[in-house]
């Protein structure tokens, strides 16, 4: 990882690659839901809906010919359990390949697990009197029965071990102050450890009541090495992008970011973000540093709230209006349904009550007029909506996190 600077990579390179890589230009379109999630590393799962909207915005065809996104999903999550629903990068939960999953694991979920047992043993003391040795015999309980059963709900979980209706207080001596059952918490720090797994939900595809069975085990990796192996995979998807941008999607500390780009080769680029914004220094995969074959023809996507690709980086100003983030970002970062055209975010979408998809463009901040995008992109943008609503068909689909254009549409 040398100090000099190759060449530069300028916002339009940039564009260009994610329309290839994340599977956004109509040629690039995947066939399988494991392709998509292989391309992107790692599918935003908070929001249930999120995975099968993601992988329905990158399917060939989606409908009418094309693998059926739900069944597509349903069938490499929990048929052939080729993805796996697990807790990764910042504590969020992703689907990501279960190829890849041991990696995820080792370089970030298992530390993130030891802090949140140890943060639960803290609480418990606090609040109870309940102890280290009551959470083993606890956990002992809830994974016997889950492997007599197969798999089981969380109310079920409860009702066959008593333990896990047991309650402490929680926050003692804060404003947060109150009672709380040990249930959620003991099936959290059990998932993120990976001894379960999220199954099947209870009732739809957008439900987030699931089941929960055992955890086969992940393969022993070092996480210097699994870290490294994860920052390959990134990159590739990613690349070129920043130190702060890999930190922020990873929630690692900025020394495992550089050790971990340090061991893999990575090769520094200028990266000119445009409108004057200036240069900045990032990194792509040792041999990444020719350009990408753009796309055929030009692209239209409606993505869904926390999709990987508009949460992909922390600085988006080469892919977002600076003045668009207060209409399509909560208050607490996460990005709502946007509307992209040639690898730029230029507006939101949002589903009606009666199911109707509807979708805005946002204004331009120098003209304050509707961005002008031509009719070739109007029409691009509503055959992708008329998609997304055939195989969405009779599902209501509200985001976890609402944003304020969301919101807007949808009671419009």
């Amino acid at each position: 990882m040398g100090e000099t600077t190759r060449r530069t990579i300028g916002a339009e390179e940039r564009r260009t690659r994610l329309a290839v890589r994340h599977r956004l230009a109509g040629a690039a379109r995947a066939g399988t839901a494991e392709e998509v999630a292989g391309s992107l590393v790692a599918l935003h799962a908070t929001d249930p809906a999120t995975v099968f909207l993601a992988v329905g915005a990158r399917l060939a065809a989606g409908h009418g010919g094309g693998p059926d996104p739900v069944a597509e999903v349903e069938r490499a999550l929990y048929g052939e359990r080729t993805l796996t629903r697990m807790h990764g990068m910042r504590h969020t939960v992703f689907v990501v390949p279960s190829s890849l999953a041991a990696v995820v694991h080792s370089s970030t979920a298992d530390a993130a697990s030891v802090r949140e047992r140890t943060t639960l043993v803290k609480h418990l003391a606090a609040g109870s009197a309940y102890d280290a040795a009551w959470l083993a015999e606890t956990e002992r309980q809830v994974l016997a029965e889950l492997a007599a059963r197969g798999e089981a709900t969380g109310t079920e979980l409860g009702a066959a071990v008593p333990r896990l209706r047991a309650q402490y207080v929680y926050g003692v001596g804060t404003n947060q102050e109150g009672p709380q059952s040990v249930a959620s918490r003991v099936l959290r720090v059990l998932g993120m450890e990976g001894r379960i797994v999220r199954g099947r939900p209870q009732g739809g595809w957008t439900s987030s009541r699931f089941r929960w069975a055992p955890a086969p085990p992940y393969a022993e990796i070092a996480p210097g090495e699994a870290q490294t192996e994860l920052v390959r995979h990134w990159l590739a998807a990613y690349g070129p992008a920043t130190e702060a941008d890999l930190k922020w999607w990873t929630g690692w500390k900025v020394t495992d970011v550089r050790r971990a780009l340090t061991a893999l080769g990575a090769e520094r680029v200028a990266l000119d973000e445009g409108a004057g914004t200036g240069t900045g220094t990032g990194f792509v995969l040792p041999g990444d540093l020719g350009p990408v074959t753009p796309p055929d023809e030009p692209w239209a996507a409606l993505l869904p709230a926390l999709d990987p690709t508009a949460m992909g980086w922390q600085s988006r100003d080469w892919y977002l209006d600076p003045a668009h983030r207060a209409a399509l970002f909560d208050r607490s970062g996460n990005i709502g349904p946007t509307v992209w055209w040639n690898g730029r975010i230029v507006g939101g979408w949002a589903q009606r009550a009666d199911g109707e998809i509807v979708w805005r463009l946002l204004t331009d901040a120098d003209t304050n007029t509707n961005t002008d995008l031509g009719k070739d992109a109007v029409r691009a943008v509503e055959a992708e909506a008329a998609r997304l609503a055939a195989w969405v068909g009779e599902v209501r689909i509200t985001p976890r996190f609402r944003t304020p254009l969301e919101r807007e549409l949808a009671s419009a």
